[in-house]
């Protein structure tokens, strides 16, 4: 069905840019982030040709079928929290998800929403100069995937057997993601975000993972986040070590990795 713009521009007061095809949202967003444009400039498509994940990794961006938006955001005191801004990033994204379907999602460290054990949705921060560019990507309406990511992605249809509004989904988003920001820029924000991550998701306490950091893989149980929003690894001989990035992996029989 043809995305309903309207729909979003309705309930967004800032800047919202349509574009049936683009190489990539992020891409866009950053240029008008380094034009100046104002905090809650959205970018969003129907479709993605060279979508972006985390390190390096590209993301699946079927025409029609799923959520790819970009978000510029201006926060105070960005530096301090950008890995705790990709966290309240994915509760914005299970907050939208669970408002507008009934579906409650898990959250993997850092950036990964997940859906009975498979990957709904995916969150990518970066900076430019004054603002952080949120890219956020949410499988829709995707029916089935390609057999390289199949057994490690799903989407809301798949999981619901029901379609669903990408434009609802955005205009819950966004407003999500407003909510989350404030309380971020808040007294005690950051602790705060923490402490609600860490009850929403499994991944951030007692969970034996694989920590696949380029060519090594470390095994361990997850001890928390630090203040930073790093995720404390313990390995088996007691020490531990933070993870500061890296494809963070349950380690249990019948796992999806």
């Amino acid at each position: 069905m043809p995305f309903d713009l309207e729909l979003v521009r309705q309930n967004w007061p800032h800047p919202v840019s349509y574009f049936a095809t683009i190489d990539s949202t992020m891409h866009e967003a950053a240029r008008l982030a380094a034009e100046g444009c104002e905090h809650g400039t959205v970018v969003i498509a129907d479709e993605q040709t060279a979508g972006q994940g985390r390190q390096g990794r590209s993301w699946h961006s079927e025409p029609n079928a799923g959520l790819y938006v970009s978000v510029v955001l201006r926060p105070a005191g960005r530096a301090n929290f950008l890995p705790t801004l990709t966290l309240a990033l994915g509760l914005a994204t299970a907050d939208a998800i669970a408002e507008t379907t009934g579906l409650t999602c898990d959250l993997r460290w850092p950036n990964d929403v997940m859906l009975e054990g498979a990957k709904v949705a995916g969150i990518l921060v970066q900076l430019i100069d004054s603002a952080a560019i949120a890219g956020i990507g949410v499988n829709v309406n995707q029916t089935a995937f390609s057999p390289e990511i199949a057994a490690e992605a799903t989407s809301l249809r798949i999981v619901s057997d029901q379609p669903h509004s990408r434009e609802q989904l955005l205009v819950a988003l966004l407003g999500a993601v407003n909510r989350y920001c404030d309380v971020l820029e808040g007294q005690a924000g950051r602790d705060t975000i923490l402490q609600l991550f860490s009850r929403r998701s499994s991944y951030a306490r007692n969970k034996r993972v694989r920590v696949e950091q380029g060519a090594s893989v470390v095994e361990g149980t997850t001890a928390g986040l630090d203040p930073s929003g790093f995720l404390i690894l313990r390995k088996d001989d007691g020490t531990e070590s933070l993870v500061l990035a890296g494809g963070v992996r349950p380690v249990e029989k019948g796992a999806r990795f």
